[in-house]
């Protein structure tokens, strides 16, 4: 559970008191710490409770866990390691509400499957003309154009110029589009997506399109977190909206709404796939070029949990 001191810093604590395990979450903060609502035990910021109604003082076992956090990027990141272990400076660079250059707008939708199920089908680009035509709407070159893969060091990177599409869905103009996808261990996602006069990609000898290159349509960015919640629920935070010279709050409200739709659809095919792993876990499954990207990504996940668990914090 999560809450802030007077002075504005961020706590987290385990959501269990360890009296009759009832919530914190339920309960009120009193100066820099928090009071069960159920017993009426107060919690210092570091989880440890420094006042119980009736005694003069709480033995020292009286205490739930803590947990680093830090405010950053209009997001709250909590790490549930060994304490020693938080480094708030491999936090990536997102992009808050505020950002002044745009019009973003957040949702949240939740998965009845485990997080590895819904960050895969975020990084298979070649299931959204066919997943998401209803959404979407957008043409099977989105499958089927070379995507530009790089292994980060905590991640995996798309780039790639996709050709002559409409500048949205039944629009007569049409425009060459640059896009740029990211995910970062744990779960973070940045994407960024720029439309460009025809010709552009050629011109730029299909390379970085320069911040200030003339023509531009449409530019749209998106930061995201997969969240587990269980071993097999999972949180999807999500926030994407236009670039103020581009568009507008209705623009914004358009865009989150056919996000909507589009996770919806989602829902449907990862929860079902989850069903059939847990119904058949022993059966294989066919590998296929597109998945070059999420083999990549479970390569740098499982270096991860290896050096986690050398260090007993798997």
């Amino acid at each position: 559970m999560l809450w802030r001191t007077p002075e504005g810093e961020i706590r987290a604590l385990e959501d269990r008191c360890m009296h009759r395990g009832a919530p914190l979450s339920l309960g009120r903060c009193v100066g820099k710490g928090l009071r069960c609502s159920y017993h009426g035990l107060v919690f210092d910021d570091g989880g440890q409770v420094v006042q119980i109604p009736g005694r003069d003082s709480a033995p020292p076992q009286a205490r739930v866990r803590s947990f680093p956090a830090v405010d950053r990027h209009g997001w709250i990141w909590v790490w549930m390691g060994e304490a020693e272990r938080a480094s708030p400076d491999r936090i990536p660079d997102m992009m808050p509400l505020d950002t002044p250059d745009y019009h973003l707008g957040p949702s949240t939708y939740d998965f009845d499957a485990e997080a590895r199920l819904v960050r895969e089908n975020l990084l298979d680009y070649s299931h959204i003309p066919f997943l998401h035509a209803d959404s979407f709407g957008i043409s099977e070159d989105w499958a089927t154009t070379p995507v530009g893969l790089t292994e980060l060091d905590d991640g995996v990177e798309y780039r790639r110029w996709v050709l002559d599409q409409p500048l949205v869905p039944g629009s007569p103009l049409r425009m060459d589009v640059y896009s740029v996808f990211s995910l970062r261990v744990p779960g973070i996602i940045r994407l960024w997506n720029g439309y460009y006069p025809l010709g552009t990609a050629a011109e730029l000898d299909h390379g970085v399109p320069p911040e200030d290159y003339p023509g531009v349509k449409n530019v749209n960015s998106s930061s995201q977190a997969v969240t587990p919640m269980t071993d097999k629920t999972t949180r999807y935070f999500f926030s994407w909206g236009p670039r103020k010279d581009c568009g507008d709050e209705t623009i914004r409200d358009g865009l989150i709404a056919i996000a909507g739709m589009a996770f919806a659809e989602d829902k449907i095919m990862v929860e079902a796939q989850q069903r059939e792993f847990d119904r058949a876990p022993e059966r294989g499954l066919l590998a296929l070029p597109s998945d070059e990207g999420i083999n990549t990504y479970r390569k740098v996940m499982a270096r991860f949990l290896r050096e986690a668990g050398e260090l007993g914090d798997a």
